[in-house]
């Protein structure tokens, strides 16, 4: 980090696994990024055949929370975000986004890939004003992912919570909504939950996901509308509430494609 912040927490060292695929690096190399091996193109252009909406999509995601970084800040006041399973860098960050808005925005990424944690420690620096820190922490804990956080966010004030296109990591249904509401209870009153994920109304997407998880990579779970609305209980869902990625408060002369995914923006009471 150059803006003085504190630099990535230390975790145990990983090696980097270019062996198998993995999804950061597929997902990078689908928003046209450089940090992928050969593993990773030839699964992720294997996702592709089956499914070639899947690139759209993750661009679809980028945009989308770029449009809800941008709404919170300016039209809600946010000024703080912490960021699950951020991935690599691509062409446009989450402290970007926001530090492009309100240069003294805050934002904590939180993940445990080593090579998105080399690339944060080299390349994610934020603005003079605002700060920029990241976890090396595993998402199935939340109390350590909030402790750490506090060391550059005020938890005493709103926090926007990203869970973009990550839920899907852990397996478990029960497990992944517990740390998603433990995330969220550790928030205080007026943060909010920018929520993106995948749903499972569409072969095509089945398929190319079922030949993913038989690889030797951490699986991913589509899950139903109704399952992935869960996330929301108990919060204020802003307009235009529950939709799919590219529905979301649209940039104007934008074209809307529907595309398998559910997103909102919600504030905790």
């Amino acid at each position: 980090m150059t803006d003085g912040t504190p630099g990535p927490e230390q975790g145990p060292e990983t090696k980097i696994n270019t062996d198998v695929p993995q999804s950061a690096r597929i997902w990078n190399y689908w928003l046209g990024g450089t940090d992928n091996y050969e593993v990773d193109r030839m699964a992720g252009d294997q996702y592709v055949s089956l499914y070639p909406g899947i690139v759209p999509l993750a661009r679809a995601g980028r945009y989308f929370m770029d449009r809800a970084i941008r709404f919170l800040i300016h039209e809600r006041g946010i000024r703080q975000f912490m960021d699950c399973g951020t991935g690599l860098p691509t062409v446009d960050n989450t402290h970007e986004m926001a530090q492009r808005a309100a240069p003294e925005a805050r934002v904590v990424y939180v993940d445990n890939d080593p090579l998105v944690l080399a690339h944060a420690r080299a390349l994610m620096t934020g603005t003079d004003e605002g700060r920029t820190a990241y976890i090396d922490c595993n998402l199935h804990d939340p109390k350590t992912i909030l402790d750490k956080a506090a060391e550059t966010l005020d938890l005493s004030q709103p926090v926007a919570l990203l869970l973009v296109n990550v839920m899907g990591h852990i397996v478990d249904p029960d497990e992944a909504m517990g740390v998603a509401r433990g995330l969220i209870g550790g928030l205080p009153s007026g943060s909010y939950l920018i929520l993106d994920d995948c749903t499972d109304d569409n072969e095509a997407f089945n398929a190319a996901q079922r030949f993913y998880d038989d690889t030797d990579a951490i699986p991913y779970r589509l899950r139903s509308h109704e399952f992935l609305s869960g996330y929301f209980d108990g919060l204020e869902v802003e307009e235009p509430g529950l939709v799919t990625v590219n529905e979301w408060r649209p940039d104007v002369g934008v074209e809307v494609e529907l595309l398998p995914t559910l997103c909102g923006v919600a504030r905790k009471p």
